[in-house]
C-alpha cells in the first residue's frame, strides 16, 4: 500500500566509496509494483539487473494489476498451480492471519473493492450491507489450502487473493537474500515504505531511518519525522491510513478495512511500525495492528520473538501519543 513511507537519512545518495570498507556503495532507484523504490547498496560489481529481475519476478507471482500473474489467473480461476513466491507469501498469510485472530486475511480483497481500494475501479457511493455480507461470505484464508502437487483450494470461486499488505516486504526479503549470495553485506533496500537494512551505511554506521509522522494530504505526499531509529540487520514496515483513503459520498475513509466488520477500521490507530527479522513479517503485522484494539496489538507484538512497533494514535483532543512495545529500537526525536 502506496502511502506506508519511511524515509531514510543517509550522509551521501551519491555512488561513495565508504571509508571503513573497500566496496563502493552504489544506489538504484526507480518504480515498480505501483510504488517507488531506492535501494543503497555496497558491492564492486553492480547487482541492479539482479534487482530487477527479482522484481520482475514477485509482479509476475504475486501482483494483482498485472494480467499474467500467477495471482490474477487464480483469482479469475484460469488456473490453480502456484509458484514458490505465491506459496511463500500464502503460508506466511496464513500464520499472521492465525496469530492476528483474523485481523490479517489477504481474501479480504472483494471486500477491499468495493470501497475502492483494490486493482479494481474507485468507489462511486459507499456500499450497502448487503454487498458487504455478500462479499464476506468470500473471504476466509484459514479455508483455503495447498495440496501435496503445489495447487491451491479456495473457499469459494469466488474468492480472491489481494497480498499487497505482504507483497512489498517480501520482495524486499527476496532482494536482500540475493544481495547476500553475492556477497554484498552493507544494504537497504526501500521499495513503498517497506525497508530492509544490514550492515553498515556509507558512513560506516547503523542506517538511521525516519519514521514519517502521519500527515494526511490529499494533493500531496508530506514527509515529516515524528522519530528516528537508528538499526541493522532488520526489516521495517509501516502501515496507515493518512495516504491512502478515500471520498465516498462525502465522507472520507481509509483503507484499513476491517474483515470482521467489512468495514473501515474504527480506532485511534493512525500509524503502525513494525521492526522484525523479515520484511514479509513486518509488513503484514503491521497491516494487522491497523485493524486491531490497539491494547490487542501491543499484546500480540509482545508475545512474538524478536519483533517490536511503534504505534501513534490520536487522543481526543487530536494529538498523537506515541507508544512502543518493549523491544522497540531507542526514538531519536
Amino acid at each position: 500500500m502506496l502511502q506506508r513511507k519511511l524515509l531514510i537519512i543517509v550522509a551521501a545518495i551519491a555512488v561513495i566509496a565508504g571509508c571503513t570498507t573497500r566496496k563502493p556503495y552504489k544506489m538504484l532507484e526507480g518504480v515498480a509494483w505501483n510504488t517507488t523504490f531506492h535501494i543503497i547498496y555496497s558491492s564492486s560489481a553492480s547487482l541492479d539487473d539482479s534487482i530487477h529481475d527479482i522484481m520482475r519476478q514477485v509482479e509476475l507471482s504475486i501482483s494483482p494489476y498485472c494480467d499474467s500473474s500467477t495471482i490474477s489467473k487464480i483469482n479469475r480461476n484460469e488456473s490453480m498451480i502456484t509458484d514458490s513466491m505465491f506459496r511463500k507469501v500464502f503460508l506466511k498469510s496464513k500464520h499472521i492471519n492465525n496469530i492476528s485472530q483474523g485481523a490479517f486475511d489477504p481474501t479480504i480483497a472483494p471486500v477491499i473493492n468495493l470501497w475502492g481500494f483494490g486493482s479494481g475501479k474507485a468507489a462511486e457511493h459507499t456500499p450497502s450491507q448487503h454487498q458487504i455480507d455478500s462479499a464476506l461470505q468470500l473471504m476466509g484464508i484459514d479455508e483455503c489450502f495447498l495440496t501435496p502437487s503445489d495447487t491451491i483450494v479456495k473457499k469459494h470461486p469466488g474468492t480472491e487473493f489481494d497480498f499487497s499488505a505482504i507483497a512489498k516486504g517480501y520482495g524486499c526479503d527476496a532482494i536482500a537474500e540475493m544481495m547476500r549470495r553475492n556477497g554484498c553485506l552493507n544494504f537497504m533496500i526501500e521499495v513503498g515504505g517497506e525497508i530492509v537494512v544490514d550492515g553498515n551505511s556509507p558512513r560506516g554506521t547503523d542506517w538511521n531511518v525516519m519514521i514519517d509522522a502521519p500527515l494526511q494530504a490529499h494533493d500531496s505526499i508530506l514527509h515529516d519525522g515524528i522519530a528516528v531509529i537508528s538499526v541493522t540487520s532488520c526489516a521495517i514496515a509501516t502501515s496507515g491510513n493518512y495516504r491512502n483513503f478515500r471520498n465516498v459520498d462525502g465522507a472520507i475513509y481509509g483503507h484499513s478495512i476491517s474483515p470482521s466488520t467489512g468495514r473501515p477500521a474504527e480506532n485511534s490507530t493512525l500509524s503502525v511500525t513494525v521492526v522484525a527479522p523479515e520484511c514479509i513479517t513486518a509488513d503484514a503485522l503491521a497491516t494487522a495492528c491497523m485493524v486491531m484494539n490497539i491494547d490487542s496489538a501491543i499484546n500480540m507484538i509482545e508475545r512474538i520473538d524478536n519483533v517490536s512497533a511503534l504505534f501513534v494514535t490520536a487522543d481526543e483532543n487530536g494529538q498523537w501519543q506515541l507508544r512502543t512495545t518493549s523491544r522497540f529500537p531507542k526514538l531519536i526525536h
